[in-house]
């Protein structure tokens, strides 16, 4: 035996034992090679192979790619069901959170989210693991959205669900009313193992399919958000008075005389947050951030609050704004408009000439805006520098900059954002596509409130000695990903540029900007900016302080903007508790409180970028056989997602029209290549497409792809948009009637 075949023999004897004592938990090669002491590139190659082929073999289950299981212990398991409409159903094992196929055949008709019981088994050699359940331990209450068609004996709901592909058979009697091409929502009551389709009832008659409102209505919905305000809730706001009296003034420090306004987006009605500037008889200056008082108008406990708390946050769709709070109070006594008097909560910096904070105060204010800016009037006045309260804005814009320079050199990450706007008519139809940029008077506001926000999560964090610490809210943002880090650092070295990956947050922070900042302009920027925003975590709401690495802040919290976000709330009534000498809440309750934030701040961005997919797909449905240069924003084993430069409008070219050969998915360098004739489609590429189809219902949009071998094609080879309110044909097998085989005897 050489010593080479006798090194690796060693390898994998070693690799032998780890499996066999590996326990139930999941391993990778990184975790084996580490374990047993086999670092070099070689050495770990070698590992890799050899888990692969013990997998290939059955020896070990192959959970996920590149994660390895022991079939021999956990074959049962417990997890969270995901269920598909196209049928690649699978289950999140708990607690190591590795995804498992699980055909529709094993399913028991579990639905999306439901929390299930299974046996791990590998069922063809050398193929992916698969898993059956065996137990439905928990079924989670959800709802379906769909288009209702109603026919003499039978009606059946056709879902517009990612996670369910059958149709929902209704009892007329469970109809309440709804008849074809209603846009409704559903409960499944029952899905017997031997139906093809479950049986439902109708929820609620949301309008007609097609409808602006009943759709905007429906992606709410879809993520179990509200889209009606209670009546007995508005009712509650209704009677509350903006009660500014002497005895209220006389316990605030007063600051109506101090210059104050707003700055916001044009058709903003909830204003939050107000700036004041004021020169001090030192030669420093006084920068006040004022934020709506909310609390002191939303007791604990009342209706309005447990609203508030249940909703956790406004949700902005592409035309709408789904407030927290009754627009009694958003839009109207807590809104810091101008010519008011308005009952603040306030954070006072005392700042020198270069930004420096000399000291600040945490105190609730009396406060009078002078001016409503817009974020255009506001930046007209700092290109011009003429206009109303010019000193002031000019002044706060060279500390804000400051600030932003400081920030940056300090680690924060620069990810320039562009945000898609739609123009809409009266019937909400989207006329025309723009960009919201960040300019100078974003930015402004944007460097006062982080300030702000970061001032007060010191206060509390910052404990001194011999004390405990008090429980706070925190907004936190944890460390990228380690191998997603090193694989954006391997890709960026393809292009000559280097990312440390190792160090202090602050090092690769700043390795990071340099290298967002040299792509700039360049033909790789697209590919490698994209991948560096994903190897970013999510920021989230915690009592447990990590720090937010985003920004670079050690103590960072969410105070500026209670009307629309309850953690701001929190944070303003444990604000006055402990400024007050309160003793600390309950970690445990508060640390639920900012679960439930987290959860539903999330399900409201997923309704915004749903609400936003489907006025693009609206959009282009104007525009077929049209075409435009777009670069590839995504890359999957089902097609290249396109996101097009004239109006970052979002399609698929399905992998099934790229026809010119057989392409393989490597997700390692995201991207797909074709086996016979070496083309290479790849993240941030740009190619030219055509729009092909538009559906409205599934908020799908298709591209082909034109190049030389693929010319444009004519206008009637292309889909038109799905004719609003058209089902489809039903999916199920008529009550009592047997369906025919097509083709079979």
């Amino acid at each position: 035996m050489t010593k080479s075949n006798k090194k690796a023999s060693n390898i994998r004897a070693a690799v032998d034992a780890y499996v066999a004592a590996a326990g139930t938990g999941t391993f990778n090669y990184r975790q084996v090679s580490g374990a047993i002491g086999r670092h070099t590139p070689k050495e770990m190659r070698t590992v890799a192979l050899y888990l692969a082929e013990l997998a290939f073999d059955g020896i070990i289950i192959e959970t996920a790619p590149g994660k390895y299981k022991s079939p021999t212990r956990a074959v049962v398991a417990e997890g969270v069901f995901v269920r598909r409409s196209n049928g690649r159903n699978s289950v999140i094992l708990e607690p190591e959170g590795d995804e498992v196929a699980v055909p529709d055949s094993a399913s028991m008709h579990a639905l999306n989210g439901d929390r299930v019981e299974v046996s791990i088994v590998a069922r063809i050699k050398g193929q992916d693991a698969e898993a059956e359940v065996t137990k439905i331990i928990e079924k989670k209450e959800q709802t379906f959205i769909g288009t209702l068609k109603v026919e003499k004996h039978y009606a059946y709901l056709q879902t517009d669900s990612r996670y369910l592909a059958a149709d929902i058979y209704i009892p007329k009697a469970k109809l309440k009313g709804g008849v074809t091409g209603d846009k409704a929502i559903v409960r499944i009551t029952d899905w017997p193992e031997d139906a093809k389709n479950p049986t439902g009832e109708i929820v609620d008659i949301l309008g007609r399919t097609g409808d602006n409102t009943a759709e905007m209505h429906a992606i709410l919905a879809e993520f179990g958000l509200p889209y009606r305000y209670p009546e007995a809730v508005e009712k509650a706001a209704d009677k509350i008075d903006a009660g500014i009296t002497d005895e209220v003034v006389a316990a605030r420090e007063d600051l109506r005389g101090v210059t104050t306004f707003t700055i916001d987006p044009r058709d903003a009605k909830d204003f939050d947050d107000a700036l004041s500037y004021r020169k001090l008889p030192n030669g420093n200056v006084e920068v006040g951030v004022h934020i709506a008082d909310v609390t002191h108008y939303v007791k604990p406990g009342s209706i309005i609050d447990r609203e508030a708390e249940d909703r956790a946050t406004s949700v902005y769709l592409v035309d709408r704004t789904i407030p927290m709070l009754p627009e009694h109070l958003s839009n109207g006594i807590c809104s810091l408009r101008p010519d008011e008097d308005k009952l603040t909560f306030s954070v006072l910096f005392e700042m020198d000439d270069h930004a420096r904070v000399i000291n600040s105060r945490i105190v609730r204010t009396v406060t009078r805006s002078v001016r409503r800016f817009t974020y255009e009037e506001a930046q007209e006045v700092i290109e011009t520098g003429r206009g109303d309260y010019a000193e002031e804005i000019l002044a706060l814009d060279r500390l804000a900059k400051i600030l932003r320079k400081q920030r940056y050199d300090n680690g924060s990450v620069d990810f320039d954002r562009v945000e898609v706007r739609f123009d809409i008519d009266e019937t909400g139809h989207p006329t025309s596509v723009f960009f919201k940029e960040s300019k100078d008077a974003n930015k402004l506001i944007e460097e006062f409130m982080l300030l702000a926000n970061r001032t007060v999560a010191s206060a509390i964090g910052i404990v001194p000695k011999r004390r405990k610490a008090k429980a706070f809210v925190y907004r936190v943002h944890d460390q990228p990903d380690a191998e997603r880090l090193a694989n954006l650092a391997a890709l960026a070295r393809t292009f000559g540029y280097k990312l440390k990956t190792k160090g202090e947050p602050l090092e690769i922070n700043r390795s990071l900007n340099k290298m967002l900042v040299d792509v700039k302009g360049r033909g790789e920027e697209n590919f490698l900016s994209t991948l560096a925003i994903r190897t970013m975590a999510k920021a989230i709401y915690t009592t447990q302080n990590i720090g937010h690495y985003g920004l670079g802040f050690e103590y960072y919290t969410h105070f500026t903007s209670p009307i629309r976000r309850y953690p701001d709330m929190m944070v303003h009534r444990l604000l006055d508790r402990y400024l007050n000498g309160g003793r600390t809440v309950s970690l445990e309750k508060l640390e639920d409180e900012c679960k439930h934030s987290s959860d539903m701040e999330q399900l409201a961005a997923s309704a915004e970028r749903a609400s936003i997919k489907y006025k693009q797909v609206e959009y282009m449905g104007d525009h077929l056989g049209e075409v435009y240069t777009g670069v590839i924003s995504g890359v999957t084993e089902w097609g290249l997602y396109v996101e097009l430069e004239e109006n970052k409008c979002e399609g698929l070219i399905p992998i099934r029209d790229l026809a010119d050969d057989y392409y393989d998915f490597d997700d390692k360098n995201y991207c797909l290549t074709g086996r016979k004739y070496n083309n290479r489609y790849r993240l941030g590429d740009r190619i030219q497409v055509q729009v092909a189809r538009a559906d409205l219902q599934r908020k799908q949009l298709d591209f082909v792809l034109v190049d030389e071998k693929n010319p444009p094609r004519g206008p009637e080879t292309f889909t038109a948009p799905q004719k609003k309110g058209a089902p489809r044909q039903p999916s199920y097998e008529r009550p009592g009637k047997k369906q025919r085989r097509k083709g079979r005897r």
